[in-house]
């Protein structure tokens, strides 16, 4: 059997992990550099890096005559996986969406300390600038560096902002570009401790720290705890509404579907 593993996160890696010591000729597909040295420890795969549209992964999967593809993209990476799920119809190939467990931390926790933070609940990053727009303070974004560009439609963007992106050239540049530098652009691969996020939160003296609903591996209860520590007002993007299954789901069909070849 040959599976098609689209990673580029904790998930993804897992999988690659999984199949590495089970599945031969298995292909992991990730956006960027940084990921694939992420997976260069995994032998048993074959590694594919940069970005494929529809039709790329089409061919693809047509080319290597894959049998069961496996989406373990980021759980805002809405765009990647419309066009894999059109590539895997197309090909009449299996589909497999992986999911990231779901916390809503920030709804069910107790503060844990002196100070109280305010969680406001958006569903996307631009109903966040909408919310901001009427807003004064310092922000502190984590929200990555896709959607930057819509924070310079804030007021005073470039001196009320400070931006954390991925430290790889792509975000950085961008992020230049966009007017985010200096003590404005903090460059670093998370995910980050709690005292790591007070700290940051504290040095850039922001009043709301903008981020994503990215679960525990993301970080989330880290940059949560932190805000109530700081008393900072808590921005969290809503993940998309998806169906899917846990990695150890995913992992026990791949073995089920092994089995029932073997049996053939």
């Amino acid at each position: 059997m040959k599976i098609l593993v689209f990673a580029g996160t904790t998930e993804g890696r897992r999988i690659a992990e999984y199949l590495n010591d089970t599945v031969a000729d298995s292909y992991v597909s990730v956006a960027t550099e940084y990921g694939g040295r992420l997976l260069e420890e995994y032998q048993h795969l074959h590694l594919l890096t940069g970005r494929m549209d529809e039709d790329d992964i089409t061919a693809f999967l047509s080319e290597k005559e894959i049998d069961l593809v496996i989406d373990a993209t980021h759980p805002f990476a809405v765009l990647v996986t419309g066009n894999i799920k059109r590539a895997c119809e197309r090909a009449e190939v299996r589909y497999l969406r992986c999911l990231r467990e779901e916390e809503h931390l920030a709804e069910e926790m107790e503060p844990n300390s002196d100070a109280d933070c305010t969680v406001v609940w958006v569903d996307s990053v631009k109903q966040a600038i909408e919310y901001l727009n009427n807003t004064k303070g310092n922000i502190f974004i984590s929200t990555g560096s896709k959607e930057l560009g819509l924070y310079t439609e804030l007021d005073d963007y470039q001196e009320r902002c400070y931006v954390r992106v991925l430290s790889v050239w792509e975000s950085v540049k961008k992020s230049m570009e966009l007017g985010f530098d200096g003590k404005h652009l903090i460059a670093m691969q998370g995910p980050f401790s709690k005292e790591l996020n007070v700290a940051m939160l504290r040095q850039t003296e922001a009043d709301y720290f903008v981020t994503k609903e990215s679960g525990k591996t993301g970080g989330f209860e880290e940059k949560y705890e932190a805000a109530m520590e700081t008393g900072t007002v808590l921005v969290v993007v809503g993940r998309p509404e998806e169906e899917g299954f846990g990695v150890e789901e995913v992992c026990q069909k791949i073995a089920g579907q092994l089995a029932d070849e073997q049996e053939e």
